[in-house]
């Protein structure tokens, strides 16, 4: 987007829905008891402010969204910074250092994954060149078409099934999006909110996983991956909300 704040709300709406149906999935492969009282009391607030939020803004002209959306990323975005910085303050710790740590470490994990991310590269590299991302994408959209609905966010779609293989990848296709049809075009204002919305599973479990020789995955997979699927479905949902 033009302007990253005019998609980062829409982005944290569908976070939150990606975030909520994994946490659903994982207490029940897990057989985790989330009628807990505190933790439903968490959920539903949450639940009732992001309802809340969606149906004000269903009621609202476009411009008046955009405007809104706006300034609220931008509050939200120096809110995040700003309390790094007074938390980091208020507890002593000394930022540049911590900073300086954390970035040794990085470099440290990247050279333990690098046979790991070849692999992975590899892989996306055949799925791209072998078109069948094309074609499933012509299926969806096809049987979406059939059903009478609107196809305006098929284009997106790449996006929605790289991301799961490959962050850079995604943003490769989000880019080539724009420049095509331009940021303000709704089909890459889709895409821009599934990409900050979804997760770079398959890259994760190869990688990070490989990294610590985990080996066997177990739920983490489907947990994963439908966690995804809500996510992107949100992404949709909420982007026609925003931006329709």
């Amino acid at each position: 987007a033009p302007d990253p704040s005019d998609v980062f709300l829409p982005i944290l709406i569908a976070t939150f829905f990606s975030t909520l149906v994994a946490l659903i999935l994982v207490s029940i492969y897990q057989k985790i008891n989330l009628f807990n009282r505190v933790i439903l009391g968490y959920l539903g607030a949450m639940g009732l402010f992001i309802g809340g939020l969606l149906y004000y803004f269903s009621g609202l002209q476009q411009t008046e969204i955009e405007i809104f959306s706006k300034v609220f990323g931008n509050v939200i975005l120096f809110s995040l910074f700003t309390s790094f910085i007074g938390l980091a303050l208020f507890r002593k710790v000394n930022v540049y250092d911590s900073f300086i740590e954390g970035a040794k470490e990085g470099f440290e994990v990247s050279v333990k994954i690098i046979p790991y991310l070849v692999a992975m590269l590899v892989g996306i590299a055949v799925f791209r060149a072998s078109g069948t991302m094309d074609y499933m994408v012509a299926g969806i959209s096809k049987a979406i078409a059939l059903c009478g609905l609107d196809t305006s966010f098929v284009d997106a779609l790449p996006v929605a099934f790289m991301k799961p293989l490959s962050g850079s990848g995604a943003r490769g296709l989000m880019v080539d999006l724009m420049n095509a049809k331009g940021p303000m075009d709704f089909a890459a204002r889709v895409a821009c909110v599934i990409q900050g919305s979804t997760e770079t599973t398959f890259y994760v479990l190869a990688v990070y996983f490989g990294a610590v020789g985990i080996k066997r995955t177990r739920h983490a997979l489907p947990c994963a991956l439908l966690a995804e699927l809500a996510g992107v479905i949100a992404a949709i949902i909420i982007s026609y909300i925003f931006f329709k």
